[in-house]
């Protein structure tokens, strides 16, 4: 053991460390060959690594969230790896954190994933591809209902981009962000006019029946204020579950 923690090269360390979850997976899957992720054990329980996000370094940590929180505010020039600006930990509050590491931003949300593609939802052939024509009207739909969202028209993170419309309008979009062998759907949106009519459920359904087919798994991120996006993807067979907490440094 080192003072920080027993390294661990390479993605096959990482995740054999981890118990090959299916977040890890999808979050070291950047590397094709494995060989430039980079991790840490602490202790017996936590298990630490980094990447890179289009908002600069980034660090993910399962385990014990105090301990990967001191770990990461000992990075730096005396510590084992440059400091990441963007940390997603496991789930910890503000008050918590803040003795540990001083940040300008947190958010706390779920991992959920399936295996099992749901069942048919009225309403999801209305799903197709969306091109760059659509990008104005997406970035229009996230500024209003999801202004925090960091997957954004032009990221290049994305594979594709899915939308409803009706009467020449975009009323629903949703990205697919996969890596690897992971299915992942980000920025999930409905226009506020056009919630309660399904159409949310319908997205879903078509984008997570498209990645499970392709991946064998589907997965995606939800605040945990938003009770009923939750309760819909709970219900759509996303069963498993894993607090994050992101920080912003």
């Amino acid at each position: 053991m080192t003072r920080t923690g027993e390294p661990l090269a390479g993605r096959a360390e990482v995740l054999a460390a981890a118990g090959d979850h299916t977040y890890v997976r999808l979050t070291t899957a950047g590397d094709p060959a494995g060989g430039g992720i980079t991790g840490f054990r602490l202790g017996t329980d936590t298990v630490v690594w980094f990447g890179a996000g289009p908002g600069g370094p980034v660090g993910y940590a399962l385990g014990d969230g105090i301990r990967a929180a001191r770990f990461f505010a000992s990075t730096g020039p005396d510590g084992p790896v440059p400091r990441p600006r963007h940390l997603h930990l496991p789930d910890v509050s503000a008050p918590v954190l803040a003795p540990h590491l001083a940040f300008t931003r947190i958010g706390r949300w779920l991992f959920l994933d399936t295996a099992a593609p749901p069942s048919a939802c009225p309403g999801e052939d209305a799903v197709v591809p969306l091109t760059a024509a659509d990008h104005d009207a997406i970035d229009e739909l996230l500024d209003d209902v999801l202004p925090d969202s960091t997957t954004r028209p032009g990221d290049a993170r994305v594979a594709g981009w899915y939308g409803i419309r009706a009467g020449g309008r975009l009323l629903a979009c949703g990205a697919d962000r996969s890596r690897g062998d992971v299915g992942f759907l980000a920025s999930l949106a409905v226009a506020r006019d056009a919630q309660g009519r399904g159409l949310g459920g319908a997205l879903t359904t078509a984008l997570t029946r498209r990645l499970v087919d392709r991946y064998g798994r589907a997965s995606l991120g939800v605040y945990v204020e938003n009770v009923g996006a939750i309760r819909l993807y709970r219900r759509l067979g996303y069963t498993g579950a894993l607090p994050r907490t992101s920080i912003s440094l």
